[in-house]
């Protein structure tokens, strides 16, 4: 897939999620995972998604037309330490919310941090995604800041900690341009197909 258009639609603070006839993907992760960086790489846009030295500060769901064919849509951080309980309560809830409720949702990319062991919310995540039957990729990311000897090294770690085989997980680097062609043909796949919600890395077990 080759991206020719990108347009930012709409920012949700609230539950007012955008509903439209496009198919939707959407990315989530960890707070400072790197998630508004790949966004940006795989567009090709550098400033599309914001990133920020400061972790925890996405709170919006927001969502771009991509190719006036689909949506991508740029979750809200989680596990950032230090926010209130109850702020991290609500951000939770309006994650979920989405995720169990978009009608047109097709795949959720997962961004891990390939220098960091999954976290309990990474695995919470992911069980939550399989439980509610949506269809799930990993996506590694950082990948640059590791040797390759140390990339293997760490994928064993979270595919051992997940549950996963190497092949249910895309690596990736914003900065060496790496898995840009992977991630681009999954996302063709789920967008172009009628892909049922049953399809995901492993079983919901």
């Amino acid at each position: 897939m080759q991206i020719k258009s990108v347009e930012f639609v709409k920012s949700v603070a609230d539950k007012n999620y955008l509903v439209s006839e496009y198919n939707e993907v959407a990315f989530v992760g960890r707070s400072n995972v790197g998630k508004s960086s790949l966004i940006n790489f795989i567009t090709g846009r550098k400033k599309l998604a914001k990133t920020s030295g400061t972790p925890g500060k996405t709170k919006l769901i927001n969502y771009f037309l991509v190719n006036n064919n689909f949506l991508l849509v740029d979750l809200p951080g989680y596990g950032y330490a230090e926010v209130s309980k109850d702020l991290k309560t609500n951000w939770a809830d309006f994650l979920e919310e989405y995720l169990r409720t978009s009608k047109n949702l097709k795949c959720v990319y997962l961004l891990l941090d390939i220098r960091r062991t999954p976290t309990t919310q990474d695995e919470q995540m992911l069980k939550f995604l399989y439980f509610n039957r949506i269809s799930t990729k990993v996506v590694v990311t950082k990948t640059d800041t590791l040797s390759r000897v140390q990339v293997f090294n760490q994928l064993n770690i979270i595919c051992s900690k997940l549950g996963l085989t190497r092949k249910d997980v895309i690596i990736t680097s914003s900065q060496d341009k790496e898995g840009h062609k992977e991630l681009m043909e999954s996302i063709e796949h789920f967008v172009s197909n009628q892909v049922d919600n049953n399809e995901s890395t492993q079983n919901a077990n």
